[in-house]
């Protein structure tokens, strides 16, 4: 399985991208991971491939080859989708926008939820939106797209219980209480 993860310095998408690669240890399951930060501390593009199964001799994921595209916000959701997702995979997006400097100067068009749905029907892709209205930390937007993943069982193997142990591997005290609390509060 071939996993595109993307969306912008300080979402938590390198988060997101541990966590799930250690939950993926966990199940037993063979993969490479591989990780471009780019510009992500002045709200650049930050992006992760993770390939797993049978002998993964690269983490590297070739156009339109991932089954699964991760997006923490609807510009990087359309990007990811347009280049890497295989007809019939399965979007999973966080319901946000960090505007892009294209769209803050006016150059180019704020996507919208419907330019999504429009693009996954077209390519029968599965659409699986996250959003938790009640979130005080946009940083843990990732927390509610691990608990859409896991409480929708979107890859095998990966339980809730082992993305909770990799989340205890990465975060302590008050830290891992509230993102644990998000991330049950959010399975589905």
């Amino acid at each position: 399985m071939n996993i595109y993860i993307s969306g912008v310095g300080g979402q938590g998408a390198g988060m997101l991208s541990e966590i799930l690669v250690r939950a993926i240890d966990y199940a037993g399951i063979d993969f490479k991971a591989v990780d471009t930060h780019g510009l992500a501390q002045r709200g650049g593009t930050v992006v992760s491939q993770i390939r797993f199964g049978e002998k993964v001799y690269t983490p590297l994921i070739r156009s339109g080859e991932a089954h699964m595209c991760i997006a923490l916000e609807l510009h990087e959701a359309l990007r990811s989708m347009e280049k890497f997702i295989c007809d019939g995979g399965i979007l999973v997006y966080y319901d946000t926008i960090w505007e892009p400097l294209g769209v803050r100067l006016g150059n180019d068009e704020k996507i919208k939820e419907q330019n999504i749905l429009d693009f996954c029907q077209k390519h029968k892709i599965s659409a699986v939106k996250a959003f938790d209205k009640n979130l005080v930390d946009t940083r843990m937007q990732n927390v509610v797209i691990l608990a859409q993943i896991a409480g929708k069982g979107l890859i095998e193997g990966v339980t809730i219980e082992l993305i909770e142990k990799a989340m205890e591997d990465l975060m302590d005290g008050k830290l891992l209480e509230t993102n644990l609390k998000v991330f049950r509060e959010n399975l589905s």
